[in-house]
This record gives structure tokens, sequence and C-alpha cells, in this order.
């Protein structure tokens, strides 16, 4: 294991956040939409289900999506931010199926400060751990998604959002057969 399975859990759901962006339509069109993004990353506490609350997660992903890319000192200035304007005070929680893990925020903060939060202190173990090369974006010519690498060798190039994996190699493998019939 890289990281501490709330750092992995936190890291792989703000990737899928952030490439709800990156999907035509987008991925993160209706409040109906978020609930279910919401329900599969198992967040909890206090939710508005309004348009505001699904437009503040949505502009969250642009945030992330920078900090997903920024060199380190940079990703340090965004995550201190975040959890200041927060006011995190991390705490070990149980809850759920979970064992205990943090928080830093109430379980009545906004949805959008509840999600930059968790991201954050994710965040802060990829750059204590000098890990913030497992953050990518996808090696697809024709695709912008983030990942998250969390194998053993660092060999994940490509996103989970389609099939840019088979899509370049299938690409690549034509080329070479055109070029060996010229």
């Amino acid at each position: 294991m890289v990281f501490a399975h709330d750092t992995q859990h936190s890291l792989v759901d703000a990737a899928r956040l952030v490439n709800t962006a990156e999907v035509e339509p987008d991925g993160l069109a209706s409040v109906a939409e978020l609930d279910t993004l919401v329900a599969e990353f198992g967040l909890t506490g206090s939710r508005t289900h309004s348009d505001e609350e699904l437009q503040a997660v949505r502009s969250l992903r642009l945030v992330l999506k920078e900090a997903w890319s920024a060199p380190e000192d940079r990703a340090v200035v965004m995550v201190n931010k975040i959890l200041a304007d927060a006011g995190a005070i991390p705490q070990l929680i149980k809850h759920d199926q979970w064992d205990y893990h943090l928080h830093a925020t109430s379980p009545d903060a906004p949805l959008d400060v509840r999600i930059a939060v968790e991201v954050a202190m994710a965040l802060v173990d990829v750059i204590r751990e000098k890990q913030l090369d497992r953050l990518r974006t996808c090696a697809a010519d024709d695709c912008s998604a983030v990942l998250v690498d969390l194998s053993k060798n660092r060999s994940k190039l490509f996103c989970d959002t389609g099939n840019c994996a088979n899509r370049t190699h299938v690409a690549a493998y034509r080329a070479r057969k055109s070029a060996a019939a010229s």
C-alpha cells in the first residue's frame, strides 16, 4: 500500500470528481448526478441538495485539477489555503464501514468544503511522501482526464474514464503495421 486507506480513497474519488468535467456530456450536470457521486464516494454529513451546492462542487473540480498537476511549492500553497479557508481541525473519526481516518471539517460544513478538505488532507500525505508524480494526466493524446497511479512500479499511464489505453495501443499497433507494410 502506497498511502493510508483514506488517502487512497480520497485521491481516487478526487480524480473521479475532476474527470466528470472531462466527459461529454458533463458527468456532473444535475443534483441527481451529484447525489449519486456522493453516495458512491460514501461521503457523510449534511447536504442541501441544491443547485448552489452542485455549482460549488462543479467549481471545485477546476481547483482540484490545478492542484493535480501543480509543482510541489504551488500544491503546498493550494493545500494550505483550502485548509485555512475551511478552518480545518483534523480529528480521527470512525463511522460506517470505515475504521479510524481523518476528518478535518464538521459534518455540517458545506459539501464542497468537506470534499476540498478531504482531498487537501490526502494531498498533504502525497506531498509529505514526495509522491506528487503519482498524480498524472492521462497519456492519451486526446484526453485530459486525471489519474492517480497507485501501482507499485508507477506504470499507470491512462485514465479510467473510457478506453484510452486500448485506443492508444490499437493506434500504435496500426501505425507499426502500416509502417511495416510500406
